[in-house]
């Protein structure tokens, strides 16, 4: 599938372990913020509160991005430093495990800033 509309068509279009580690980072966000709307904006996958977004991700070819802008990554600065970063993402290569505590952690951290 080219253009997935939702969430789980665009982790569906993905294979083997990608596939999984996208569905366990789904589930971590899923989880800590159950109501969030969810949605598929530029071409990533969205959770949104009052119809701004908390956090995106997206599936690459040897990574995962995490998007939490604006401050998201700002406010962790000192933990993601092990990671890839740019200007508002952070890699999560594809031979490490996922650091879930901490895509919690910032996933409340911008919730609580729109709620």
């Amino acid at each position: 599938m080219s253009n997935p509309t939702t969430i789980a068509q665009y982790i569906a279009s993905f294979e083997d372990e990608s596939r999984t580690r996208l569905a366990v980072l789904y589930k971590t966000i899923k989880n800590e913020i159950p109501d969030a709307e969810e949605s598929i904006s530029y071409g990533l996958p969205t959770f949104k509160i009052n119809k701004h977004p908390v956090i995106y991700f997206g599936g690459f070819t040897h990574h995962i991005g995490l998007y939490a802008t604006p401050d998201g990554h700002a406010e962790f600065e000192e933990e993601l430093s092990k990671y890839k970063r740019g200007k508002g993402s952070v890699q999560f290569p594809d031979d490490r495990p996922l650091p879930l505590d901490l895509v919690r952690r910032i996933t409340r951290y911008r919730a609580d800033q729109l709620s």
